[in-house]
This record gives structure tokens, sequence and C-alpha cells, in this order.
């Protein structure tokens, strides 16, 4: 959590009924440091080596996956950020106030761009706008209408078209963060708006190759906030970043990171094991017992693992097919046999984490009566994963073999998930197992319904689309109380239940290796950050 002496009473603090804990606990660094703005030293500490499970798969855009890549290396920040209990708290903006039920009014601390340019109302409010246009909309802004406007050199009016009780929450959202207005400027050859160049190797490349137009993604590299600042990027395989110093919360205590990009979590394991990387993200409980005492950490999220099922063509299109499939799913294997006790069995789309939603959870409403063994006998279905989260390849092979029991015929596929990714969006496949952290992009769990479960969301896996759904997770959206807004929310998720689109699996609880020698690391439930200016060995 942030320190106390770098809190102030502000207005944005207000809202502290509605902007309630939603996760149990709270996040701090590891290691007796809290890791937060302004802890920071002035040393030239070591570099940090850190292992990542997903490489870039959109040239670093803060529009898509990319943007909690960015977050968790400290390179990107918003107006706001969640703190460990779910509650908005500031960034780039220092304070904030409600002025009516459509406009709020953010007031900006004194910070700098890498680029060396003023943060100012002006650039904020030109960041904020450039993503309300880009093509697919930011997650966070799914069902949001907005526009920001400089109100003076310090403070921005955001203003939404419909009253958004949240829009502190889900100005926190990765996807929303605030670049210099070079990065959204013409680029050539590699090289910036402000002349400077980037090295790029490899297939990966920034956005610096690409006129970032109206609608297009903006460069992060030497654009963005955080303490750290992109530098090098060597395709999917690694990346180079720098201090930066002018960090408006304090110089960060490590001198830079060394980024490697790597998809197989037993190699990721092996390369903490040997020293050579100092933190190894999404270890797999396969190795967890195996590593030296005090590495392995365990952090418990609001990530929860899937079975979407496709509803727009195939076999899952029939909604008794659908029951048919979930009936056969026992998830007490999974949660025991696959994950290692490192994992709950699915309860629904929101899991133990988020510790109010047990005691309010609703039964699925309108579910199909299940087809018969007959009926779904000798069916063929084809079934798709991928192995950056080791586990999801195993789950997929339980869930074969449960599904071949019950009479479906499973064809499997197993590819990095930025070569699958969008063909599962595309609906190229009839079922498809992935691991999403609920409170990811907005920490309002209405945004996430609305995302991957609704006719426009813009992570829909599912391929769902059912006016009751929309009419559900629509109200749910108008509730400001926070109390109903959580008894709304649970309804709508009764009602995508309902429709066997989704069958929860498991609600896991992350493992993160951390080396020894260092201290500062965030254990992040919401999985947005794992360093800070604290960060070092």
């Amino acid at each position: 959590m942030r320190p106390a002496h770098r809190r102030r009473p502000v207005a944005g603090l207000l809202l502290a009924p509605l902007l309630a804990p939603l996760l149990t606990g709270c996040f701090a660094a590891d290691g007796g440091s809290t890791g937060a703005p302004g802890s920071g030293g002035s040393s030239d500490g070591a570099r940090l080596r850190i292992a990542l499970a997903f490489p870039p798969s959109e040239n670093f855009s803060p529009y898509g996956a990319d943007a909690t890549l960015l977050s968790r290396l400290g390179v990107t920040e918003g107006l706001t950020r969640l703190d460990g209990n779910g509650a908005a708290s500031p960034a780039l903006a220092e304070s904030w106030r409600r002025e009516n039920g459509r406009s709020w009014l953010f007031t900006l601390r004194d910070a700098t761009f890498q680029d060396g340019a003023p943060v100012t109302a002006d650039a904020v409010a030109a960041a904020l706008t450039h993503a309300t246009e880009a093509t697919p909309l930011p997650t966070a802004l799914a069902g949001v209408k907005l526009t920001a406007r400089a109100s003076g050199d310090r403070t921005v009016r955001v203003t939404t078209a419909t009253a958004d009780p949240v829009l502190p929450l889900r100005l926190a959202g990765p996807s929303l963060a605030v670049l210099s207005p070079k990065a959204y400027g013409k680029k050539t050859d590699g090289k910036q708006a402000d002349g400077k160049k980037t090295e790029t190797a490899g297939k990966t490349e920034t956005a610096g190759k690409k006129e970032a137009g109206k609608g297009s993604a903006p460069d992060p590299v030497g654009h963005a906030t955080g303490p750290f600042t992109i530098t090098k990027v060597n395709g999917s395989a690694s990346a180079t970043l720098d201090r930066f110093d002018d960090y408006w919360g304090g110089r960060a205590q490590a001198s830079g990171i060394d980024a490697k990009f790597i998809a197989d979590g037993t190699a990721r394991a092996n390369a903490l094991r040997t020293g050579e990387e100092d933190i190894a993200e999404a270890v797999p409980v396969s190795q967890a017992a195996s590593l030296p005492k005090g590495v392995a950490r365990e952090v418990p999220t609001a990530r929860t693992t899937s079975l979407f099922l496709n509803t727009r063509s195939g076999a899952f299109a029939d909604p008794k097919v659908r029951a048919a499939a979930r009936q056969a799913v026992d998830t007490s294997v999974l949660a025991k046999n696959v994950y290692e006790g490192y994992a709950d069995p699915g309860q629904g789309v929101f899991g133990p984490a988020l510790n109010w939603a047990a005691g309010l959870r609703k039964q699925p409403t309108g579910r199909a009566e299940p087809a018969s063994a007959a009926a779904v006998k000798g069916t063929t279905v084809t079934l798709a994963t991928y192995d950056n989260r080791p586990e999801l390849p195993e789950v997929a092979q339980v869930l074969q073999q449960q599904l071949e029991k019950a009479g479906f015929t499973v064809k499997l596929t197993v590819r990095e998930s930025s070569r699958i990714e969008s063909d599962a969006l595309a609906g190229k496949f009839d079922a498809f197992v992935g691991a999403r952290n609920t409170m990811l992009d907005t920490g309002d769990p209405v945004s996430v319904l609305a995302s991957d479960y609704t006719c426009d969301g813009t992570y829909n896996l599912a391929l769902l689309c059912d006016r009751a759904v929309d009419r559900a997770v629509t109200a749910a959206d108008a509730v400001a109380d926070p109390e109903g807004r959580r008894r709304a929310v649970l309804a709508a998720e009764a009602r995508i239940l309902g429709t066997d689109a989704v069958v929860p699996l498991v609600h896991q609880r992350n493992v993160l290796g951390v080396a020894t020698a260092v201290r500062g690391v965030l254990l992040d439930p919401y999985e947005r950050a794992v360093v800070a200016p604290g960060t070092r060995r």
C-alpha cells in the first residue's frame, strides 16, 4: 500500500464508501519495503533481471494485452491506481472530486514525461481522447463514452455520456495510461517525433514505425511517466529498460531492468533456480516446491481459469449441448490435482478473492436442460488453450478426458498465447480454456462483465450475445450504491452462468518466484504491478 506520509486528504476520498475494498488483504512490496512512490533511493543499484510469461503481442500498444505488461514493468501510469483493497488512489492525479452526475475534476501532480515534456492538463486530455478513438476500444472503456478537457494548467475535467460512479476506478486501468504528446506523433524509420532513435530488433518493434494517427496505437517507448523507461526491444525475446531519474515518485533504487519473455514455465523456474533471473512470474505449481525456501511467493488473485464455449457456431451454439459439457466437468479434480492446492474450485465469474461475492451469489438463472448422452455421443469439438500459463495445457487435457467420457470427441490445440488468442476471439474453436484476472482492467466488476459477456464486448471469448445478459449488465452499471451494485453484479453473473457460455474451473493463487536477495517486489492481487521504485537487489 502507499505509505501513510504520502497520502493527502483529497476530494476523491469522499468516494471511500463507493470504492470500498473489493479484495481480501492488501498488496505491498515483499521484503519489508513498501515499494511505493517516494520510497526509491538514490544509489545506483544493480539491474533487475525479470522473466515474464507473456511477450509483447501488439507492438507494446497500451490499448490491448500489452498494457498490463507495460504497467508490470513500471513503464506506464494513469491518473489513478488501485491499492490492494481495490480502492482508487492517486497516481498522476493527486486528487479528484465529482462535480455532478457525469463530470469529474482531476487535479494533476507535478510530473514529467520520460521525453522531458511536462505532464500538463492538455497532454492528459489529449491522451484520454486518443484512447476513446482507438480501434478496438480499450477494455476499460467498454460501454463508456467520455470526453476529457483541460480546465486550467493543472486540472482535467472528464465527462461521461451517462453517470459513471466508478470513473476513478476505470481510469486506473492499464490501457488508459497517460503518454506524452510525442507518443502520438508521426514517426518514420524508427525515429521518434523528437528525433531520438529507438533501438529495435527482430520481428516485434514498437509502434515507432507507424503513424500514430486517430485510432492507431501510440508509442510508449520513451514517452511514459513510470520509474522505468524502455530503451531497447529485441523482438519477442527481451527488452531493456533504464531508470527514469526524473520520476515524480522518487528515483528508483535499481538502475534498470533486463526483461526476458519466456513462455515455458519450467524454463522460467530454472532460470530463477540457477540465478540467471531475479524474478520469475507465473511459476508452475509443479515447480514451486522445488525452489529454495522463501523463493516461491504465493499471491492470492482475482484470476479465474474458465472454459469458454463458442455460442455463435459449432456444436456449442446449442445451449443444451453447452449444458451437457458443463455437467461433464469436475472442477474439484482440477483444483486438487492440476493446481496442487494453489487454487479453489470454480464458483462463478468472481472467486473467493472478492470477499463480498460469496454471501451475495445467486444460483444461475435460465439454464437449459443438458442434452442426453446419446445426443452428444460422437459430437466432435475443438478445444484450445495456450501454454504461457503452464497449468492450462494440463487443465485442457483433463477436460478433454472428462468431455470424452461424456460422449464428445475432442481435438486439442495448444499454442503460445499471442498465436492463438485472436483465433479464439474470432470463433475458430468450439471451446477455449483461458485464465482471466477479472479485476484487471478497471477494478469494477461490471466492466469485466461488459467486456467479456455482452454483445458489444471487446474480449468475448464465448462470443455470447444474449439480450437478457446485456440488460442485466446494463442494470448493474446503473447502480451507484455499493451494496446494490454488488447485488446487481451477481444477478448479472447468475444470468451469464445460466447461458453455460462459460464454465468457471478454478480461482487461482499465483506463484511469483523472487530470489532471496531481492527486496521490494510487489505482490499485487490485480497482477498490474511487479516492480516499484523500491524494488532492488
